[in-house]
């Protein structure tokens, strides 16, 4: 990772062995994902009349932390899924409770995560401990969107005040989730790349054909700041564009998309019909899952840019791309390579995070 530095026109990208390397996979678990915000889910889907208590892991398959979240009244938490008495997993499916349980040996815990009552336990003494009560991580939220962190890092109100500067005036708590369109794609290659390729529009007039027919690629623009990369698709031959108010900072402009990526493996695409959530899950180093959750707010605009099936066309070709890497990244004949200063300082950025993230 020497040869990625600071300056871009003399900078190389990352060594095709970090893909592949056993330590570094590893080594990111703690390094990057631990510190970083996480999506979780959307508030409203997770609880309804039914559930006030969900359970999940957290990067399932990689990390794989059990955790749930509990609602009481308004108030949501994320603890710990795990008996503080021998470590078997407390809540086993989403539903509706006024505790939690162990089922091994009866261990109760309030839903705030605090210890009340384990069975046989009048003669230990000294207990109970403050360590019994069940942990309790930080969570936070935009709009329905719940996230959170096993050992944060990053400061989350940044991400809140450029998502509010840009994109508030959308309202997208009035935003409706379509399942009916929502999807998990299964990519063969490392997770990394598919980030790589996210975070530059160089690729679209060679790769996204229709993608590239309804925007201006001369004006596509790329900005980076702290631990988010915005790219902003300004809209060609009558394309859907947002209507700002007058407010707003890039009033005046015919901007057809927001591209937000938030470090390491979040997305945020805003779109005059809505918004597309991508969440990037590693699973091994030739392995990743990519979600697909679609928030449509104008279903006219949604079709009038048949947003579903230019998702779906994009995806697939980013699919290809990204798999086509994967498989050249094993030749002998390849090492590493260099940056477009104009156009890839987001894909730049992003491998100055990892390198300073791995290296500390």
């Amino acid at each position: 990772m020497k040869k990625v530095t600071a300056k871009i026109s003399e900078s190389a990208t990352l060594p095709s062995d970090f893909y592949f390397d056993t330590k570094i996979w590893e080594a990111m678990k703690e390094k990057v994902f631990a510190k970083s915000w996480q999506y979780i889910g959307d508030e409203q889907e997770i609880f309804n009349v039914a559930v006030n208590t969900y359970p999940f892991y957290l990067l399932e398959k990689y990390i794989e932390e059990p955790l749930v979240l509990t609602k009481q009244k308004d108030e949501v938490r994320c603890l710990s899924n795990v008996c503080t008495h021998r470590g078997f997993i407390i809540s086993h499916h989403p539903g509706k409770n006024r505790k939690l349980v162990c089922s091994y040996h009866g261990r109760r815990f309030d839903l705030e995560g605090k210890f009340e009552f384990m069975p046989e336990f009048k003669e230990v003494e000294n207990f109970p401990r403050p360590c019994e009560h069940l942990h309790q991580l930080e969570l936070k939220k935009w709009s329905k969107f719940l996230f959170t962190s096993l050992a944060p890092q990053q400061d989350f109100s940044k991400i809140l005040n450029e998502l509010e500067s840009r994109v508030g005036f959308l309202n997208a708590d009035d935003f409706e989730f379509a399942p009916e369109y929502s999807k998990t794609y299964n990519v063969q290659s490392h997770w990394a790349l598919y980030i790589d390729n996210y975070l530059e529009g160089f690729h679209i007039p060679f790769v996204h054909p229709a993608l590239n027919s309804i925007l201006d690629y001369g004006s596509y623009d790329t900005i980076c700041d702290g631990d988010m990369v915005l790219q902003i698709g300004y809209g060609e031959n009558g394309a859907e564009v947002f209507k700002f108010p007058e407010d707003h900072p890039d009033y005046g402009k015919n901007i057809s998309a927001y591209y937000y990526w938030f470090y390491p493996n979040f997305m945020l695409n805003f779109y005059p019909w809505g918004v597309q959530l991508n969440i990037v899950r590693p699973y091994t180093e030739n392995f990743t899952k990519v979600e697909f959750l679609y928030y449509i707010k104008d279903r006219e605009i949604w079709e009038r840019m048949s947003g579903e099936q230019l998702g779906e066309k994009t995806q697939q070709e980013d699919e290809w791309v990204v798999e086509g890497v994967q498989k050249g990244l094993r030749s002998r004949f390849y090492t590493d390579g260099r940056f477009s200063a104009t156009r890839e300082t987001g894909v730049h950025h992003f491998h100055k995070m990892l390198k300073r993230d791995l290296e500390q």
